[in-house]
């Protein structure tokens, strides 16, 4: 803890006045990913890694060292490699982010990461959390956003679409069980047919 002036230390937890929730709605990444294309000369980029980072339930590090290698376009799958001695897995890919990827692709020319900087080197997480908080500014959210709700917010949408817990484990690459049950305790449809 960190002390302030007076002596007192500060508190290092999250206000639940700054940060209301911690995970994105499929509208608020749609509104993130519009936001991003409109400002930005690299709008395409932006866009195209909210798009991945939620789709796929990425952590930032995850998203920044996504290679090319990585990405099957023809067969529409991407091969997930786990941050936090997670469970690597193969995700099929829509058609939306096949797109997404082949346009950048053509873009930016060869590389060997997908999301490259101005600057020609990998994304760095860093570079992605402020990035995704000026993003988040142009799109007025409501609340301040950071990358790791992309992966939340794809927890959550999973739940809510009816996913089982073990398939929400193996999806987002949680080695241990009690990090996913999070995400199927809030899903509201969770108690649907009680008393049917």
């Amino acid at each position: 803890m960190e002390k302030r002036a007076g002596g007192l230390a500060a508190p290092n937890t999250v206000s639940s006045l700054v940060r209301t929730r911690e995970y994105l709605t499929g509208r608020e990444i749609e509104r993130l990913m519009a936001a991003a294309r409109k400002r930005s000369r690299w709008g395409h980029r932006d866009a195209t890694m909210i798009l991945i980072g939620y789709r796929h339930g990425l952590r930032a590090s995850e998203l920044c060292d996504l290679q090319w290698s990585q990405v099957e376009l023809a067969a529409g799958r991407l091969h997930v490699r786990r941050a936090k001695n997670g469970s690597p897995s193969v995700h099929p890919m829509q058609g939306d982010e096949i797109r997404a990827l082949r346009r950048l692709q053509r873009e930016q020319g060869p590389s060997s990461h997908v999301f490259m900087s101005e600057r020609d080197g990998p994304m760095t997480p860093k570079a992605f959390h402020a990035l995704f908080g000026r993003i988040g500014v142009r799109a007025k959210m409501p609340f301040p956003i950071h990358p790791h709700m992309l992966r939340h917010g794809c927890g959550y949408a999973l739940a809510n679409a009816g996913h089982d817990t073990r398939s929400l484990q193996a999806w987002l690459g949680h080695k241990n069980i009690q990090h996913t049950v999070r995400y199927t305790e809030l899903a509201p449809d969770r108690f649907k047919d009680f008393w049917r």
